[in-house]
């Protein structure tokens, strides 16, 4: 299983990580104030977006530059890492200079020259998978990364399209224990997009760490229903916390199972 380190934070280890912010950055104050709260309840990495893809083109499609601004601000005043997306190469310098760590989204999974520009980078980088590609096609995206030299990529499992529309995606859950077998590259699990539904984004964060993801991407804001960018699949402050505190007991669950697991094939015994 391949790891990679963030500044002092281990991606793909027995560390389990939490993402969380706006889908939007939608202004300074805004920003900071989700920073304090996700920081004060043990996430590790600031997400927002400056740009934003949206299906119409009358849509909130983010602050650019200034909403940058923020996020390093936010990020420093914490000491959260950052994380955004990119949605062409002419940005990238720009955002290098801005965020921690680069978000390829699922629109853009298949922009292979996004992907080799990115490559050449040495910027950690999370790549989504499109919500119509297969287990296959993500992973030879993923290849286009890492081809170029940068060998600091994780996945993102966040849904795909099929008939049912119950839910705005179909969370694939089986897809992560095979693309870690497959690839050996660290997998995140997005529940917010996965499911487009606030109400059941903690049991299936939790589902997706039990099935072998090394961390969780879910979008936070102080008032979901004001929220310029998908506040239907956003968790406010107290349901936040409440997913921080059942992902604590799962963590602890989770470790006890494996320190059994391990002292089981090595034929330790616990003093």
């Amino acid at each position: 299983m391949a790891t990679f380190k963030i500044g002092d934070l281990t991606i793909g280890g027995r560390q389990k990580i939490v993402m969380a912010g706006p889908c939007a950055i939608e202004g300074r104050e805004q920003l900071l104030q989700i920073a304090r709260e996700v920081k004060a309840r043990g996430a590790h990495i600031l997400r927002g977006g400056a740009y934003k893809p949206r299906t119409s083109p009358h849509s909130f499609q983010g602050l650019g530059p200034q909403g940058l601004f923020y996020l390093k601000e936010a990020g420093e005043e914490t000491g959260l890492l950052t994380i955004t997306e990119v949605m062409e190469p002419e940005e990238l310098d720009l955002i290098c200079k801005y965020a921690d760590i680069l978000q390829v989204g699922a629109r853009n999974m298949f922009n292979y020259p996004l992907l080799k520009r990115i490559g050449r980078t040495d910027k950690p980088v999370m790549l989504k998978r499109s919500f119509m590609a297969t287990v296959e096609e993500f992973l030879l995206a993923s290849e286009y990364i890492l081809k170029e030299g940068n060998q600091r990529v994780m996945l993102c499992e966040r849904g795909i399209r099929t008939f049912d529309h119950i839910t705005r995606n179909t969370l694939d859950l089986a897809s992560i224990p095979i693309i870690k077998k497959m690839s050996g590259l660290p997998i995140i699990v997005d529940p917010s997009h996965g499911t487009g539904r606030s109400d059941i984004i903690i049991p299936m964060a939790m589902a997706g760490l039990v099935a072998g993801a090394d961390g969780v991407m879910v979008e936070v804001h102080p008032n979901p229903k004001k929220a310029l960018s998908d506040g239907l699949q956003t968790l406010d402050f107290p349901h936040f916390k409440e997913m921080m505190d059942e992902l604590g007991d799962l963590y602890r669950y989770l470790a006890s199972a494996e320190e059994k697991r391990t002292n089981r094939i090595t034929g330790a015994t616990n003093p």
